[in-house]
């Protein structure tokens, strides 16, 4: 009988520790920085930059102290397994992305969200988003 319970309980105990992705990332991300081409980007001290999931769609706002927050993007999202596609739909500048489905490799641990992805451009990044909400 010990044969047995050991694997099983050490396969419990190993999966407890596997967080299964979520279907949507509903909710309020504020940006803490991440890497550019494997450059630190930091996140300004002047201004936050948050977005806001739902079901199937975000928008990314600048909050600056004093100011009502400016959307500066929005778009559509699906999530796959360890996937998200994005697809921005408004840009508040000009934009090579308005219309073009960017594929991210994501994590979400704890309260951080990881996106990772080459830009059409080419630049490599990995934005890191802490949940606020």
């Amino acid at each position: 009988m010990k044969k047995v319970i050991f694997p099983v309980l050490s396969v419990v105990i190993l999966c407890s520790f596997i967080k299964n992705q979520s279907s949507t990332l509903q909710g309020v991300w504020e940006y803490r920085g991440g890497l550019i081409n494997g450059k630190t980007d930091s996140m300004s001290t002047a201004y936050k930059l948050q977005r806001t999931y739902d079901k199937a769609h975000y928008q990314a706002l600048v909050i600056e102290k004093g100011a009502k927050p400016f959307i500066y993007e929005k778009g559509d999202y699906t999530l796959n397994a360890n996937t998200c596609f994005e697809k921005q739909t408004y840009c508040s500048q000009p934009s090579k992305l308005l219309g073009k489905t960017v594929k991210y490799a994501y994590t979400v641990s704890n309260d951080t969200l990881k996106l990772l992805a080459t830009l059409p451009n080419g630049n490599k990044i990995e934005d890191h988003w802490v949940k606020v909400q």
